[in-house]
């Protein structure tokens, strides 16, 4: 089997905690995507750092190999054709990948917030999938797959007894997009 992997941070604190104008920034950022903390803004940094380091070190290489690198990013929406594009993203690129803000953006929640509550409740079906993940990158092709589970409403149904008294039960139905004429 091996053994276990020690389980490293994805994301390195900014070198000056107390910065003002970085402060103010990642806030703006937290209220624009409806994030939860400023470590969630840390990790996409860091995860765009991976991709313009990985695009430095590509500036030597053979175009196969840039190509292969461009069309990932491509599935993963960041439409880039060269390298010079690749070093010139920003967090805010990743960020606008993630799931909460997909379903803001589409309509499906009515703020960032509520998309996020929809997801860790479980109410997001990905290609037919729950995902529960707020920062599930969602890539170019899963993007029309997105939908909400179908809740449930319950309705109160009136049932006799043979004594001829009514006694209420609770009735479960799917909720669904036809209205029901009593």
């Amino acid at each position: 089997m091996g053994d276990i992997k020690r389980k490293r941070k994805l994301f390195s604190k900014p070198k000056k905690l107390f910065d003002r104008v970085r402060i103010d920034e990642e806030n703006v950022l937290i209220q624009k995507y409806g994030l939860k903390n400023k470590k969630e803004i840390w990790k996409a940094k860091s995860r765009v750092s991976g991709y313009r380091q990985r695009a430095k070190k590509l500036i030597g290489q053979d175009i196969e190999e840039q190509k292969v690198f461009f069309e990932k990013l491509n599935k993963l929406g960041f439409g880039v054709k060269d390298i010079s594009e690749v070093l010139a993203l920003n967090e805010e690129n990743l960020l606008v990948r993630r799931l909460q803000t997909i379903l803001h953006k589409k309509g499906l929640a009515n703020t960032p917030k509520q998309a996020r509550q929809l997801i860790v409740h479980k109410h997001v079906l990905v290609d037919g999938r729950i995902v529960n993940i707020p920062s599930y990158i969602v890539t170019v092709d899963l993007e029309d797959k997105l939908e909400l589970k179908a809740t449930k409403v319950k309705e109160k149904v009136i049932e006799e007894t043979p004594d001829g008294e009514e006694e209420p039960k609770e009735a479960v139905e799917e909720n669904s997009e036809e209205v029901k004429e009593e």
